[in-house]
């Protein structure tokens, strides 16, 4: 875990590409939009897969990002709209 506190303290170690989808999943959480969230959370594994295909990622990122996607993912797992009681009964 020492790896993932040097990156959330160090920015210069981060990528703005994914920051941006991540963020974009946080903002739809946060607004309760779940289908955009999880169209957001599949783009964003996407992009992640690629990038470290590519070998544009660091060691210390991959790990980081890593981290993060399985904390979404289980944030996510049941977060739609089934699950959702409409508010007039």
């Amino acid at each position: 875990m020492k790896i993932l506190e040097f990156i959330r303290k160090n920015n210069k170690s981060r990528n703005k590409e994914l920051d941006g989808a991540l963020q974009k999943i946080q903002n739809n959480m946060e607004n309760n939009y779940k289908d955009a969230a999880q169209i957001n959370l599949k783009e964003f594994e996407e992009l992640f897969d690629e990038m470290k295909a590519s070998g544009r990622l660091s060691e210390a990122q991959v790990v980081y990002y890593e981290e993060l996607l399985a904390e979404y993912q289980g944030k996510m797992k049941n977060f739609t709209h089934q699950d959702q009681k409409p508010y007039w009964t």
